[in-house]
């Protein structure tokens, strides 16, 4: 299942991002500014049960998260840009990480770190900026739901037809949530338009 975010400020902050005038600095900020503004749509489907609630004045029926707040886990390096904005909003989250490296040359991801809290039974957030060629994106959700979590949603920025398709033949029951989608991938396996390396950009090295 695919969603398109479709928000005039979030559209323009995707925009700023791609550009080759946007330094290392406005960069981070707004990928962590994206990542605040895309935890409304992409937490929407989350569950939720009947509280009681009492206010100062009376008391009334309300509503928590089933199975209380999401998991997130980053997919590194990248996905740390988008984690800092997602934690502003879910500060009590308790937080995983999959390290991921593309071989430039098959387009594959291996796998150099995995630190994973407990996911069974829990929702599971999953933040990338980038859905390219979506190796890494299935590696990544390979790992996840491997742990049995009640559900998986994976976030990101800027994703490619062929990444949204890879995603969806080998993990059809997982939610993707994205702000732009792009026209494709070029012979080097890079999002046309998108916006570059986003861990490069990041981090400010090449």
């Amino acid at each position: 299942m695919f969603t398109l975010v479709d928000h005039p400020v979030l559209t323009a902050w995707t925009d700023r991002l791609r550009s080759t005038g946007t330094g290392t600095e406005e960069f981070r900020r707004l990928l962590r500014q994206i990542g605040q503004l895309m935890v409304v749509p992409t937490t929407s489907e989350l569950p939720t049960t009947p509280a009681t609630i009492k206010t100062p004045l009376a008391e009334t029926t309300g509503r928590q998260l089933q199975g209380g707040t999401p998991v997130v886990v980053s997919v590194l390096r990248a996905g740390n840009g988008l984690l800092d904005g997602v934690l502003q909003v879910l500060s009590d989250a308790d937080v995983g990480f999959i390290g991921l490296v593309r071989d430039h040359e098959t387009l594959e991801a291996s796998e150099y770190l995995l630190q994973l809290p407990t996911l069974a039974g829990r929702h599971v957030l999953v933040v990338d900026p980038m859905l390219a060629t979506g190796n890494s994106a299935v590696a990544a959700l390979d790992r996840v739901t491997a742990e049995d979590p009640a559900s998986v949603t994976l976030m990101c920025v800027v994703a490619a037809p062929e990444g949204v398709e890879h995603v969806a033949t080998h993990h059809p029951g997982i939610r993707v949530v994205a702000a732009a989608l792009d026209e494709g991938l070029n012979e080097l396996g890079y999002i046309m338009p998108g916006l570059g390396d986003a861990g490069d950009r990041l981090y400010g090295t090449s």
